[in-house]
């Protein structure tokens, strides 16, 4: 960018075009949400980074001019936005996000695991083969709902499949207010399709299982081969673990595309309003019981087995919503219950080293 300021001098006295660099913040996904955080005074000393891979040693995180490995230090996921500490990289401080993707970390321990942030539409991707299945596209759709993220899901092999229809009716019977796309992930179709999510600014991120064709779709819209891909077992359309973990890529346009490696395990939790809105049809009978705390089971003037004999619902839409309902209540519980005695442990900590002190 050239600017002129000759217009503001006396005829007699010229001087040279001042040229700035264009900043490569919004090729990163930088808005005006971020931006509001920021003093730009002190942007000199601490310059805004994207995260864009999260490894065992640090954060490898962009910028303007800036491409290096953090130190661990900030609990930040991929998609974070942090100022960055120049004198204290582990210091850096991580802006307040505009969405954020979790789950209870999967094993015995009781921990929330960070999925991504600063997402704006989540591609919850399956396949139209064995592979597909609607609890488990429900769950995105549920997390994708609590982070206020536009959720779509995308079918892919359409064309390995004889016929796509009852996969895509299927789909659409999840919630009225998700779209479905059944594509071919190979060729144009990707770009020709997903293109009007995929805008300058935007950050969008494939989530599913593994071998439904993220990292294809991923190629497809950078344009690239950059991310490895696989096929799927013959035996029962299972995918293979190729991407190992998250990572953004961009494109020329400057749309950050987030590829996510298959989760084979997807225990909820803290998404209580986006179940709510995934079964809202439920929720909405919930409140027309007979009694506040009906369980939805046997009790008298259940509104919801009333639409279950009536076929407004079905049996297993419900036993789906009851096993989440549940799941979401256990997992939140016990991780609050994991935060509290962390707390009261670290409380013990200081306790000790200043009676040492002393």
């Amino acid at each position: 960018m050239i600017r002129d300021y000759s217009q503001f001098l006396p005829s007699s006295g010229r001087v040279k075009p001042v040229v700035t660099k264009p900043s490569k913040l919004p090729s990163l996904g930088w808005q005006a949400f971020f931006a509001q955080q920021c003093d730009l005074d002190a942007q000199v000393n601490t310059p805004p980074v994207r995260v864009i891979e999260v490894h065992r040693n640090g954060l490898h995180v962009l910028g303007d001019g800036i491409d290096q490995l953090l130190p661990p230090g900030p609990e930040a996921t991929v998609g974070d936005w942090l100022l960055l500490d120049r004198e204290h990289p582990a210091g850096s401080a991580p802006l307040r996000r505009k969405s954020l993707f979790q789950r209870r970390a999967p094993g015995r321990e009781r921990k929330r695991q960070l999925i991504a942030a600063n997402v704006d539409t989540a591609f919850i991707t399956s396949s139209c083969n064995k592979d597909f299945n609607i609890a488990r596209l429900e769950r995105y759709v549920a997390l994708a709902f609590e982070a206020e993220v536009t959720p779509v899901i995308v079918l892919t092999k359409a064309d390995l499949c004889p016929d796509s229809a009852p996969y895509q009716q299927a789909a659409l019977a999840i919630s009225s207010r998700v779209i479905v796309v059944t594509l071919n992930a190979l060729g144009a179709e990707p770009q020709e399709r997903l293109g009007d999510w995929c805008r300058p600014g935007q950050t969008v991120a494939f989530l599913g299982s593994s071998g439904v064709g993220k990292s294809t779709l991923t190629n497809a819209l950078t344009g690239t081969q950059n991310v490895e891909t696989s096929g799927i077992r013959e035996d029962d359309a299972k995918g293979r673990h190729t991407t190992t973990r998250r990572q953004l890529h961009f494109l020329a346009n400057g749309c950050a595309v987030l590829d996510t490696p298959g989760m084979r395990e997807l225990q909820l939790t803290d998404v209580e309003s986006g179940i709510a809105d995934l079964f809202e049809d439920i929720a909405s009978l919930a409140t027309q019981c007979r009694f506040t705390d009906c369980r939805h089971d046997s009790e008298p003037g259940c509104a919801i087995q009333a639409a279950v004999k009536t076929s407004e619902i079905t049996p297993e839409r419900l036993a789906r919503w009851h096993k989440l309902v549940a799941e979401e209540r256990f997992n939140a519980s016990t991780l609050a219950e994991r935060k509290s005695d962390d707390k009261a442990l670290q409380k013990r900590i200081r306790a000790i080293q200043k009676h040492k002190r002393k």
